[in-house]
């Protein structure tokens, strides 16, 4: 539960209502990019600030954002908002074999969350950012996190997070301490788009690009 002695701070509840206001009739927000201050700051622990009602229209107005990019998680940052809170959704794609281990991540709203690895059992794979847009390269992460996190009604979860989905939880949780993917990447693998397409999509294990771009897995 949120705290109970806290209070709307009515100053960033408008701003927040001029935020979503600039999204228009489609519930659009700029996506901010690599290089903005924000993305560089440690958020503020959300405790009640905003009222129910702009709240929910913040999580609604970032998920229509984050669907729309395309993204599988977006946090508030990335919006330009210092607030410990993000959207994560993902789905199962059609290849049930893929060695990334997607799965199933239906739609959450991630307030105030932090993980801890589970062994030490790591991946790496090509992930990207919407915030480092036009960009991809390899970031090793944990396989298994415990993830914990409030959602919007204050609610306290606690969950084992694998594969794809732990991978995707520890991205938006990081972006809430001013942490981008990149920062921890293997550089030598950092390719556009277009070219992971024609180059390296056909195995999403790196292996090739790997030996080709020489970076360690």
């Amino acid at each position: 539960m949120f705290g109970k002695n806290t209070k709307v701070d009515i100053e960033l509840n408008r701003d927040v209502e001029q935020l979503i206001k600039s999204g228009g009739k489609e519930k659009i927000l700029p996506i901010v990019q690599a290089g903005e201050p924000v993305l560089r700051q440690q958020t503020a622990a959300y405790d009640g600030q905003l009222s129910k009602h702009t709240l929910a229209k913040l999580i609604d107005t970032m998920r229509t954002t984050m669907l729309e990019a395309p993204g599988v998680g977006l946090a508030a940052t990335q919006i330009g908002l210092g607030l410990a809170l993000a959207v994560v959704e993902d789905h199962v794609r059609d290849d049930e074999d893929d060695p990334r281990e997607i799965a199933e991540f239906p739609f959450h709203v991630i307030i105030n969350p932090k993980y801890t690895p589970v062994g030490e059992k790591t991946a790496s794979f090509y992930e990207g950012c919407l915030s480092f847009d036009g960009y991809q390269a390899v970031r090793r992460r944990w396989l298994d996190v415990n993830a914990e996190w409030d959602d919007e009604n204050g609610k306290h979860h606690k969950e084992r997070l694998h594969g794809w989905p732990a991978r995707i939880f520890q991205h938006e949780t990081d972006h809430l301490s001013g942490e981008l993917y990149i920062d921890k990447a293997e550089i030598r693998s950092l390719a556009t788009n277009e070219n992971l397409e024609d180059f390296w999509a056909e195995d999403p294990v790196p292996t090739e690009a790997a030996e080709e771009l020489g970076f360690e897995l």
